[in-house]
């Protein structure tokens, strides 16, 4: 066998140095030493830029790195060791009924990554889905098969619905009596783009007084720095204050069947509503329904949510 560092194999990145994207890999080093019948043992997480700068990849960054090189070679599939067994219908720390997948697409990993759940970062997913690599997701400590990430098929749209994760990391913030203007939700979100801040997601209400309430999330980590910005723009944009609420949490239902059966929203919301859980904020993609609510009800919605579409049983539907 022989080790060889990002450097050594010419994994090349750009500037971005603690979050890294890989732009190339040149293969010869590693054609070079498979020929001569070596085991290559390839380090992930680092790379180097055109002018030779080591470069740092982010969180996520050794898998990624997996899946880039298993593109450049061609490979058959990218096998990615952890410390699950697969991926599951839900955290099965919180729901016992969970039961592991077999199969799983690169959009319902992606919602799932990013909604979530911590089995692969979506940058992996990302890169497997954009060359078509099949990941397989297994376990470092027990023999099995594990998931594989495939691309979807017309078996796999016949489960409606593949998952429930949630996400505590989120905090609402909500600017009161906005101008209902052309404009003033351009000035707002720009300021917090260009201060790098993740914006999830936004609700406006009008009033008829011409004025309107703007709610959005974003990671919990970014709230006050998102207070600070839009509070030194509140004279510019004329909003009258603003209220910042981090006992919230994000539900979200994930399914490729979801593209082609209809209720599930209407579910979804029904077994929220029975067990008590008020949604504040919903969003909704083909694939996915997320929804906010109050933090300390995370792990019962999670539950319901999984018994209503029967996640703990194979062949689930609507």
């Amino acid at each position: 066998a022989i080790s060889l560092t990002g450097n050594q194999v010419g994994i090349i990145t750009d500037g971005f140095y603690s979050n890294a994207r890989i732009k190339s890999i040149n293969n010869d080093r590693i054609l070079s030493e498979l020929d001569q019948g070596k085991i290559v043992i390839l380090a992930g997480f680092q790379g180097i830029t055109i002018d030779d700068e080591i470069t740092t990849l982010g969180r996520g960054a050794s898998d990624t790195t997996a899946v880039a090189v298993a593109a450049s070679l061609n490979a058959d599939r990218c096998e990615i060791y952890t410390d699950v067994d697969g991926v599951y219908t839900s955290d099965p720390r919180v729901v016992e009924s969970a039961r592991k997948l077999d199969q799983i697409t690169y959009d319902e990993m992606l919602e799932m990554a990013g909604l979530g759940a911590k089995v692969l970062h979506s940058r992996c997913v990302e890169l497997a889905k954009k060359f078509q690599v099949p990941l397989s997701v297994r376990s470092s400590f027990h023999k099995g098969e594990g998931t594989i990430v495939i691309q979807e098929n017309k078996i796999m749209e016949e489960v409606v619905v593949s998952g429930v994760t949630s996400d505590k990391d989120q905090a609402k913030v909500s600017l009161i009596g906005l101008p209902d203007t052309p404009g003033v939700a351009a000035e707002i979100f720009q300021s917090l783009a260009d201060a790098g801040i993740n914006i999830d997601m936004i609700i406006q209400n009008a009033s008829q007084d011409g004025t309107a309430d703007l709610s959005f999330t974003t990671a919990e980590k970014d709230l006050n720095k998102t207070i600070e910005i839009v509070s030194g723009i509140k004279e510019k944009t004329g909003f009258n204050s603003v209220n910042k609420d981090c006992n919230i949490a994000k539900v979200s239902v994930i399914g490729i069947g979801m593209k082609s059966h209809v209720g599930i929203a209407s579910k979804t919301f029904r077994a929220l509503a029975d067990a008590g859980i008020n949604i504040q904020m919903i969003s909704t993609s083909e694939i996915k329904i997320s929804c906010v609510i109050k933090e300390d009800q995370t792990e019962r919605a999670v539950q319901v949510i999984h018994d209503v579409f029967e996640l703990g049983h194979i062949g689930n539907n609507a």
